[in-house]
């Protein structure tokens, strides 16, 4: 099966569709369930509600459960509210126990409550207890769904139980092992329990050195140790080292683009990651309280600038290079700020250290800030023919972005240490701050160059 670009699906839709308008459901089916579910998926978003209304009758709820397990969470809210209350609750059962609470997280209470009282009692009673959990925890993206095995069983044994199992299991590359009190003791991958001799016991083929995580860790660490161990399922425990469920890779994928738009958001100044089909009333409202606050600091800014009126006054020219210094120093802020924000979510602050995190920016807005400061210096005395001037300007640039450099690393690790999200520091946030300071040293050091230049006059 390949993969079919948008156009292919396009075209392979047209042809379906016949079939669906004149009722023909043997060949809609055959045709439409040919193709893998994500595009099953993008056909299905594409449709109207009188399409998806017919669609729902002419597949069975395991189909249907294949297509929703592939459209964005957001969007399945519409899709279950306007299916028969039956239908959706035999889909939901349907689902891998995961993806159903996932889905139920995105419904309102009452809906959540008909459709587990409808859902069979051992399909209700799995997602249940998965809604329990934390959001963005360990225990909200773990599923329910896996195969283990005794430590005192033979592989033999061991393997009749894999093949009555395997077909509920969302995953059977490794085994987890357990003991009589329902421990975690160990793993065992497909593969080590295939060739192992049948009259062998588990405890004897097994690892032992099993890589687990606690049910309430975030799921942003438990993303990171995936990655780290190239592991493609972690099994979560709770405090007593009881097996609760298993985190596969496909969820850990969902998280790391979950915590990847998450920052984006912050770092572009919005509340929470826009859709396109959004009105521009609920856009506004996500953007409005990060304007709101960086108008004010803005006010602070032209506040300032008011302070130093009288420096103004005595030379005008200093108003041109305004812009070209608070632009320099938001940008170099940014940049800064996108590095250190990068480190936490990698985790690489905590193993390379925070201190030769801060010595690099510090290092790498020395040298910026000496290049564009000579630059500019040279800049201005060709463009105005003051060397006064360019070196004012120059000297302001450098120490502007040293500065604005070390806000931009320091500002979210300093967050971070204080358990606040350090994307929170976006880069709006971080430019006007940054305006504020370079404002204050530009003005600074031309207060400073006017009164030294009267003495040598």
């Amino acid at each position: 099966m390949e993969y079919l670009e948008e156009h292919e699906r396009r075209e392979l839709w047209e042809k379906i569709q016949d079939a669906l308008f004149n009722d023909q459901i043997d060949q809609f089916r055959a045709e439409f369930l040919e193709m893998h579910p994500y595009d099953q998926a993008k056909i299905f978003e594409e449709q109207t509600q009188d399409i998806r209304m017919q669609i729902y009758t002419y597949l069975s709820p395991e189909e249907m459960a294949d297509v929703m397990e592939h459209i964005d969470l957001e969007e399945t809210e519409a899709y279950f509210t306007e299916m028969d209350p039956r239908f959706a609750a035999q889909v939901l059962s349907e689902i891998s126990t995961d993806d159903a609470a996932d889905i139920l997280n995105e419904l309102d209470k009452n809906q959540v409550a008909s459709y587990l009282t409808i859902m069979d009692d051992e399909a209700a009673s799995d997602i249940k207890e998965l809604l329990y959990y934390e959001e963005k925890t360990a225990g909200s993206i773990m599923t329910t769904e896996f195969v283990v095995v005794h430590a005192n069983q033979t592989v033999r044994e061991a393997m009749l139980h894999l093949r009555k199992e395997a077909p509920d299991a969302e995953t059977i590359y490794y085994i987890f092992v357990i003991d009589e009190e329902k421990h975690l003791v160990g793993v065992i991958s497909l593969r080590d329990l295939i060739i192992a001799e049948d009259d062998w016991y588990i405890s004897e083929v097994m690892s032992d050195r099993v890589v687990s995580v606690q049910v309430g860790e975030d799921q942003e660490e438990v993303a990171r140790m995936m990655r780290d161990y190239d592991f493609l399922a972690l099994p979560v425990t709770d405090f007593q080292n009881h097996l609760l469920g298993i985190i596969t890779v496909d969820d850990i994928m969902d998280v790391m683009e979950e915590e990847a738009n998450d920052d984006y958001s912050k770092l572009a100044g919005v509340s929470d990651m826009e859709r396109p089909d959004e009105h521009a009333f609920q856009a506004a409202k996500k953007r409005l309280p990060w304007l709101v606050i960086l108008l004010f600091l803005g006010t602070l800014t032209a506040n300032l600038i008011g302070q130093f009126e009288h420096t103004l006054n005595e030379v005008a020219i200093l108003a041109v290079f305004i812009p070209l210094i608070a632009g320099m120093a938001g940008n170099t802020g940014t940049q800064a700020l996108a590095v250190a924000v990068r480190s936490i979510a990698t985790g690489d602050n905590e193993k390379d250290g925070i201190f030769k995190l801060v010595l690099r920016e510090a290092g790498t807005g020395l040298i910026t800030g000496t290049t564009c400061g000579i630059l500019i210096t040279g800049i201005v005395y060709v463009w105005k023919g003051d060397f006064f001037l360019g070196l004012l300007v120059g000297i302001s640039i450098m120490a502007a972005l040293i500065v604005a450099t070390l806000a931009g690393a320091l500002v979210p690790l300093i967050m971070h240490k204080l358990n606040v999200d350090p994307a929170v520091a976006s880069g709006p946030f971080i430019t006007t701050i940054n305006d504020i300071i370079s404002i204050l040293i530009y003005f600074g050091m031309a207060s400073t160059f006017l009164k030294l230049h009267l003495l040598i006059s």
